[in-house]
């Protein structure tokens, strides 16, 4: 979750990003066997979530030739209606997750959600699994602490000041140093869970119990540390999908997004950036994804894959580091309608070891137009059913994602509008009007 604070300045200035004096480190690309998925030799990738962007880079794998079985924590999810096999089980219990690999024996693992037993990618990783992009990454991206600390302590990446606490008096004394009001994480969770604004002393017990309770794998009983950070002044903000690859470090054009409570609403691409912005933006993820690559391959890993970067701009223009999701991004779903090759046939083809190059992550839409995407959230309880497709894609320049998702209860995202526009207002208003025209009834 973030917020517009016009009048919260950053504390404390923004260390310059040290300049790439070197190419990326490149890992030999690894000439897998493909094609005969349900032969003696096929390459095996083993997903740990199903969801929609899962589903999609199933698809693409599938394409290429490549086995997959994909499993979550119920059935129907939308990667196991596509995948040659699935299983049904709880991710973040070690146990089962190892009965699965012992019983799968993936070559390749490719989490797609937060909430398994990441301790025990390490162990199949040693065991010679590809995990993506990697073990040690998705240990340091599902800890805010050490991802944090690398980003602005190793690499000189700017963020919002920040300090981190691991007990109620040493949050205190942090919201004091960094300023109110403030932003209280829990460093272990995601997607807004445990996550507080303070605006004032008086909030802070509140946003302890927050972190504690609201935070996921709260019924594990310890207590987590927090991250707490001043709240910055707002303007915008971005996602710049980079890519690893045997190739190489690549980034897509910049990402703009609108959100509603912590959660994707629209997205578009290319984010109009003045000034030498996008360039800025591309830099700051591009350093950060290396970063994050060395670590991999120090580990013995390769690191390869699609990150989404997320990124603050600020209302004097700077921008600074915010997250990395070590996978494809919910805004990156806009690359369907924007890039030849969308951000899912991206992560395939990376985690395949094959190699993706400036040329690979260029938009194809005309010059001067622009993509869009328009999440389509559904509330009920029950089956959701699509009618009036017809009316909703009689534009040519829309398209329509349906997640296939098999229920709603309260509010889930189901589907995704896509269009292409000769602006940025005229593509998302071609992508909103699509999710309009649809009647959507859940029963």
């Amino acid at each position: 979750m973030t917020e517009n604070a016009v009048n919260t300045a950053v504390t404390s200035p923004s260390p310059a990003i040290p300049a790439v004096t070197s190419p990326s480190p490149v890992i030999p690309a690894v000439n897998r066997p493909l094609g005969t998925p349900l032969g003696k030799h096929p390459t095996r990738v083993l997903f740990l979530g199903a969801g929609e962007l899962g589903k999609e880079v199933a698809i693409e794998l599938m394409r290429l030739g490549a086995w997959v079985c994909a499993a979550d924590s119920y059935a129907g999810a939308p990667a196991q209606q596509v995948a040659h096999e699935y299983r049904v089980l709880d991710m973040a219990n070690a146990a089962e997750l190892q009965a699965l690999f012992d019983e799968v024996k993936p070559d390749i693992i490719v989490p797609e959600v937060e909430a398994i037993a990441t301790d025990m990618l390490a162990g199949a990783a040693a065991a010679g699994a590809q995990v993506v992009p990697s073990a040690e990454i998705a240990a340091i991206c599902m800890d805010r602490e050490r991802l944090r600390v690398l980003a602005h302590e190793e690499l000189g990446l700017p963020t919002t000041p920040y300090r981190f606490a691991g007990s109620l008096e040493e949050l205190r004394a942090g919201a004091l140093e960094v300023g109110y009001p403030c932003v209280v994480k829990p460093v272990m969770s995601s997607s807004g869970h445990g996550q507080s604004v303070v605006r004032s002393a008086n909030a802070i017990d509140a946003a302890w119990t927050e972190a504690q309770e609201g935070r996921r794998a709260a019924d594990e009983g310890d207590v987590s540390r927090v991250i707490v950070e001043a709240l910055a002044p707002l303007e915008r903000e971005l996602t710049v999908l980079t890519v690893s690859s045997s190739a190489g470090i690549v980034t897509c054009a910049p990402i703009g997004q609108r959100q509603e409570s912590g959660d994707y609403r629209e997205s578009w691409q290319p984010a109009a950036e003045p000034g030498g912005e996008s360039e800025r933006a591309q830099d700051i993820a591009r350093t950060v994804v290396e970063g994050l690559v060395a670590k991999a391959q120090a580990a013995g890993e390769t690191g390869w894959g699609v990150f989404g970067v997320e990124l603050f701009v600020l209302t004097d223009g700077s921008i600074l580091f915010n997250e990395v999701s070590p996978r494809p991004h919910d805004t990156g779903m806009v690359t369907m309608a924007s890039q030849r090759l969308s951000e899912f046939a991206l992560h395939a083809r990376a985690i395949l070891g094959l190699p993706i190059t400036a040329e690979h992550v260029a938009l194809t839409i005309p010059s001067g137009s622009v993509a869009a995407s328009h999440a389509i959230v559904v509330a009920g309880d029950g089956e959701a059913e699509f009618t009036d497709v017809a009316a909703a894609l009689a534009e040519p320049s829309t398209d329509l994602r349906i997640f296939a998702k098999p229920e709603v209860h309260g509010h889930r995202r189901m589907a995704v509008a896509l269009a292409v526009g000769e602006s940025e207002a005229d593509a998302r208003a071609k992508a909103a009007h699509v999710a309009d025209a649809l009647t959507i009834t859940v029963k």
